[in-house]
């Protein structure tokens, strides 16, 4: 599993050593009788042995699979919230309701990652979370409404246990009520929530008040296993949403993890049911497969499951024709990305060519031996830069327009059939388009210096061309380095703190503990 380093030492990652504590814990597990003790919001969960797949079909509650644990075991503390949603949590629970961390940002407290954002779900209704608690809030979606909270400059999505009941396909068949007697309200809200959901990773409750993070359906398991598998038998998940393929991909490829067998083949048999998926929410779901430094791995994902010759025919055809070229030069084509970052980043061709003299420990490193014998080597460098854009340029044409992108395709013997789907508007293709521009020409001439080296956020929110441009270079490049990016120092900072108030005595309990149960 490939995670973000945060430090330079030579102990092992942060996430290995979770991996290796949330394992030894598993396996020193007890069957255990479930317990339940009405306290609310949660309640008591003992654990058992996981429930099996046939378990797993609507209308059939397992506890066997309920677990909690705390989560400073595993080192996660108040201090890894972030004020602003802190502040949220906060003040939905001064006026009664409550509330939990939910999904990616759980799991990826639990690898060690700076989740990219935090997402809340309360028990108060939108309409009494924008009455009661956040006046100025919005309400947006269709499908799964949501209120959408500003908070300190950032937007938390608040959603509601509620909502998820009344708007998720086939709801009414999760549980029966006689078999709820048995159980605490608030086990079968957060279970209930949690089978609606659409991987067991995903589908992780965090209560900081309490420090309780809750599992309902073995999502730590997966995450120990470095597995990726829906809640309900994967058919029917992706058969009830088709984007949640698409989102299956962009968790595997951002984490490194593989999908179970059953996920697996669910994929491979209804992969072409993508097509059903609304155009708008096509292109999202498509941004974020590509975005957070995972396009690479992405796209191989997409080629191997059959996605990418649909979504992004022409570079599927390319990847193709490139595989087949044994002799490709894997140094020299990182050394051009370099070199097209660098310029972007620095305005000049004489400041990239700098930038990658003195770029040591890089992962292809400026060799100029290896451009060719035939010319001067910087020139030859210069024009597979150009080429680069120019090539960066026709794509967007091929986004925009199926002749463009038919004309592309003809140069592959074996490209696929054209989709027909057209991802960009033309309106975009021109703001795009200047973004580029200057790039494919004589880039001894190319003048995009700035006066500063740091970034212009009202001109990048404005979506100013040579902000774009600067910005999109400092990605590629941090993207490239040897040394991934650190996370920000803030977050650094908020890990730090919080160590002797949430732990009475200082110490962590024993890992054995990790999954608890109370008598």
């Amino acid at each position: 599993m490939t995670t973000p380093r945060r430090r330079a030492d030579p102990s092992p990652p942060p996430a290995r050593r979770l991996l290796h504590r949330l394992r030894s814990a598993a396996s020193g597990l007890q069957t255990l009788a479930y317990s339940s003790k009405k306290e609310g919001g949660g309640g008591d969960m003992g654990p058992r042995n996981g429930g099996s797949s046939s378990n797993r079909r609507p209308g059939f509650v397992d506890s066997s699979s309920w677990r909690y644990f705390d989560s400073r075991v595993v080192g996660i503390t108040r201090g890894d919230i972030p004020r602003h949603a802190w502040t949220v949590l906060h003040m939905l629970k001064r006026k009664g309701f409550a509330a939990y961390l939910v999904g990616g940002c759980v799991r990826d407290l639990l690898l060690k990652r700076a989740p990219k954002d935090f997402d809340v779900i309360t028990t108060a209704s939108l309409q009494q979370i924008k009455k009661m608690v956040f006046q100025r809030c919005i309400i947006i979606g269709k499908r799964f409404p949501i209120c959408q909270v500003n908070m300190y400059g950032t937007k938390i999505e608040v959603s509601s246990f509620s909502t998820n009941a009344n708007h998720v396909k086939g709801s009414k068949n999760i549980g029966c009520p006689e078999e709820f007697k048995r159980y605490d309200e608030g086990d079968i809200l957060l279970w209930q929530n949690s089978m609606k959901r659409d991987f067991t990773i995903n589908s992780l409750f965090f209560n900081p008040f309490n420090f309780k993070i809750y599992d309902y359906v073995n999502g730590v398991r997966d995450i120990s296993k470095n597995k990726v598998s829906t809640v309900i038998p994967a058919r029917v998940s992706f058969k009830e949403d088709p984007a949640r393929i698409l989102r299956g991909l962009r968790i595997a490829a951002r984490l490194g993890f593989e999908f179970s067998s059953e996920t697996s083949a669910a994929i491979r048999e209804l992969s072409l049911s993508i097509t059903d998926i609304d155009k708008a929410r096509l292109m999202m779901e498509l941004n974020y497969l590509l975005s957070y430094g995972a396009a690479a791995s992405s796209l191989r994902l997409l080629r191997k499951y059959g996605l990418l010759d649909f979504l992004l025919p022409f570079q599927a055809a390319y990847m193709s024709d490139q595989m087949k070229d044994k002799s490709n030069d894997t140094d020299l084509m990182l050394m051009v990305i370099r070199a097209f970052a660098a310029l972007m980043y620095f305005g000049s061709w004489e400041g990239a060519v700098n930038f990658l003299n003195q770029d040591i420990g890089a992962p292809a490193p400026f060799i100029p031996e290896t451009l060719g014998p035939s010319r001067s080597k910087l020139e030859n460098l210069m024009e597979q830069t150009s080429h680069l854009a120019s090539l960066v340029k026709s794509s967007v044409d091929m986004l925009t327009s199926i002749d463009a992108l038919q004309q592309s395709l003809a140069k592959y013997s074996k490209a696929s059939q054209v989709s027909g789907l057209v991802l960009v508007s033309s309106r975009e293709r021109e703001r795009v388009l200047r973004i580029f521009e200057g790039l494919d020409t004589d880039l001894t001439s190319y003048e995009g210096t700035r006066g500063m080296q740091e970034i212009d956020y009202k001109l990048l929110k404005d979506g100013h061309p040579g902000e774009v441009r600067f910005v999109l270079g400092q990605v590629i490049m941090d993207t490239m380095s040897e040394e991934l990016p650190r996370v920000s120092t803030e977050y650094d900072q908020l890990n730090m703190e919080a160590s002797e108030d949430d732990l009475a005595d200082g110490s962590r309990p024993s890992l054995s503990t990790l999954f608890s149960s109370k008598s």
